[in-house]
């Protein structure tokens, strides 16, 4: 199936924002580019299931630098939610490398500026926990499938209650935040998702072993609309 995606068509209404910090936004950037390797490493074998077989086009919320192109077949079109500016250089770059079409939007996943029904595919990685209002973007996600198109996420979720990782996800959450541009360590995103009104939600959880402890805990899965 083609998706064929064009003006705006939604009735969202949010207050939910993104401020594009002049610091944070040029570290961010340089940080996910830099870290590209590693990071991948890490959620690589989640990344190939969850992303196997998209569609020719795709929607991904927060394309950050292009981390997730090598899993898009040569000739895909990306439409890209991305509000940091400071990413879409490197994006682009990668975008071109990759033999990917991408179209960048600038508007924050609570608000995309997509129609109803527009999309075959949308997906995330290492997103939902830095956005504003995790909930709204999983609806706007619901919002703009087509019934039966999916969503397919890695993200990085809250830890159990009364672990060590829960407590040190506690303790820096907010130098955490300030620094990944509002990442949360707390949030139950699988949750988040089975509110949104989907079919049916494939959730796989598991732990990565890096020293940024916080960030160990993850969901990978399919939604679908």
């Amino acid at each position: 199936m083609t998706t064929e995606i064009s003006g705006q068509n939604s009735t969202t209404t949010t207050t939910a924002s993104f401020e594009l910090h002049p610091l944070r936004g040029r570290f961010n950037a340089a940080f996910f580019k830099a870290m590209d390797r590693y990071l991948d490493w890490n959620v690589r074998s989640r990344k190939s299931r969850v992303y196997r077989d998209l569609p020719t086009t795709v929607v991904e919320l927060g394309s950050g630098v292009g981390a997730n192109l090598r899993y898009l077949a040569k000739g895909t079109k990306l439409v890209a939610i991305e509000p940091n500016r400071h990413m879409h250089p490197a994006l682009k770059k990668s975008a071109k490398r990759h033999g990917i079409e991408v179209e960048v939007r600038d508007v924050i996943a609570e608000r995309m500026d997509l129609p109803d029904h527009s999309a075959d595919a949308v997906i995330s990685s290492l997103v939902l926990c830095t956005v504003a209002d995790p909930g709204q973007v999983a609806s706007e996600v619901h919002r703009v499938l087509r019934p039966g198109g999916q969503f397919s996420f890695v993200e990085h979720v809250a830890a159990p209650a009364g672990t060590p990782t829960r407590s040190v996800q506690r303790l820096l959450r907010r130098p955490w935040a300030w620094t990944f541009e509002g990442c949360s360590c707390e949030r139950d995103l699988e949750a988040v998702i089975r509110r949104a009104g989907f079919s049916t939600v494939m959730v796989e959880r598991y732990r990565i072993h890096t020293p940024f402890l916080p960030f160990n805990t993850h969901i990978a899965g399919t939604a679908i609309a």
